[in-house]
């Protein structure tokens, strides 16, 4: 996990996009156990210009799915993440990138991308209401 600030809780996520004017990046992944998740935070998430972007523009809010025991979350938490993909992520793909406006309605759906930091930027913004 990288210095960004991931939020971890829906109700967290939409009072700092309320407060902030910003989209939220919903972000499902296997951190442990899928590859694409692991290039996605790596390439993307990890750069230094989505981070510099993102700070600015977005609040990322992460579900993760851990299998390893050793990275298992809390109940409370693993709940949470549950309760997120129920309702945005129903058919269970990981990864799961969703851009929701700050009421939480989803603007778009996206994965994984072999693509820059720039252009990935540039596609999760072509996402409007």
């Amino acid at each position: 996990m990288s210095a960004q600030e991931w939020q971890l809780d829906l109700k967290d996520a939409q009072k700092l996009a309320l407060e902030t004017d910003r989209k939220i990046v919903l972000v499902f992944s296997g951190s442990d156990w899928c590859a694409p998740c692991i290039k996605l935070d790596k390439e993307i998430w990890q750069s230094a210009d989505f981070q510099t972007y993102a700070k600015e523009n977005y609040v990322m809010l992460r579900a993760d799915f851990p299998r390893k025991k050793t990275n298992q979350l809390s109940e409370a938490q693993a709940i949470k993440n549950g309760e997120l993909a129920e309702k945005y992520n129903p058919n269970g793909y990981f990864p799961l990138v969703v851009v929701l406006d700050k009421k939480a309605g989803v603007l778009g759906k996206t994965g994984y991308k072999k693509m820059s930091p720039k252009e990935y930027i540039s596609h999760l913004n072509s996402f409007n209401p």
